[in-house]
């Protein structure tokens, strides 16, 4: 809701005579949230019933956060504007301990993620990680009653959402790689309506547009699954891009990762660039590990 009323309040200063309203929607990936989202669905139970929405003329446009927008949307629909991404970074958030390095032995840290329980893993095999769903303050408020020593949560959310306090310290993303498109929101529409992006085009920011084309590329190329512990991210400097990728069990015994380096005009060849390397360090056999853990609901 928060990202809708940033939208609504965006497009109002451009275009003040037009009357904008929200449509409230909770969606089945808000709903259920005693499961990981790797065992009951994945990105689209995030997005399935606006884009409903939007097919019936009950809705012209949808606002998601893109780290939940799956890789290949269905015909008919596009995303029309990614905005000028937030903070990227996961954030460590405890109300007892500065940071992972401080966590003692067996403490228990919570997230939602199977990339962060994969990084997690491999650098602190002796902590215990276990799932963490819900809204944001359904997590703190977990947090909070001692269910968890510690929680890894976006640090965009945080600050979107008036907490950045809670905040203990930021995970570079040298040890915390982030997911595709974190930190940064886009906005869906039917392809068919051509007058709707050309409006939204001055909400779209090009550098975050193509760094995160380059990030959803790996993704992409690896299938898009919510299954894979997978992290992209890509930095603009100046006419360069730079991207880094990973993928890994959930247990975070074997990681492949990739660095690469290349005109920012071509964000998609950058993605594949990466992919070569991760195939080159055996990521088949990493996923193959992935599929046979879901397939086993481990």
């Amino acid at each position: 809701m928060w990202q809708a009323e940033h939208v609504k309040a965006r497009l109002s200063q451009l275009y003040p005579h037009c009357s904008i309203e929200i449509l409230g929607m909770t969606t089945r990936g808000d709903q259920i949230l005693d499961r990981a989202l790797s065992k009951v669905g994945g990105k689209g139970l995030f997005v399935k019933e606006l884009e409903v929405a939007m097919a019936e003329g009950r809705a012209d446009l949808a606002v998601h956060s893109l780290k939940d927008v799956p890789m290949e949307l269905p015909a008919g629909f596009e995303l029309a504007a990614v905005l000028e991404r937030e903070d990227p970074r996961d954030a460590f958030v405890s109300n007892d301990y500065a940071s992972l390095d401080d966590l003692p032995d067996g403490a228990v840290v919570g997230t939602s993620s199977l990339r962060r329980q994969a990084l997690i893993a491999a650098r602190y095999p002796k902590l215990v990680i276990k799932p963490l769903r819900g809204n944001l303050d359904t997590r703190l408020g977990k947090l909070d009653r001692g269910e968890y020593a510690a929680i890894i949560l976006a640090a965009a959310g945080l600050k979107r959402l008036g907490v950045p306090q809670r905040i203990r310290a930021l995970i570079a993303p040298e040890q915390s790689l982030p997911s595709p498109g974190q930190g940064a929101m886009a906005i869906e529409i039917p392809a068919a309506r051509a007058h709707l992006r050309e409006i939204l085009a001055p909400l779209n920011h090009m550098a975050t547009a193509r760094a995160v084309q380059a990030e959803r590329a790996v993704s992409r190329m690896f299938g898009g699954s919510c299954q894979i512990p997978l992290a992209a991210f890509a930095e603009q400097q100046g006419d360069t891009m730079r991207l880094r990728a990973m993928v890994a069990t959930p247990d975070g015994s074997r990681i492949a990762a990739a660095e690469v380096n290349g005109p920012a005009i071509a964000p998609e060849a950058l993605g594949g660039q990466a992919v070569e390397q991760l195939r080159a360090q055996d990521a088949a056999a990493i996923l193959a590990v992935c599929q046979s853990e879901a397939q086993d609901g481990v």
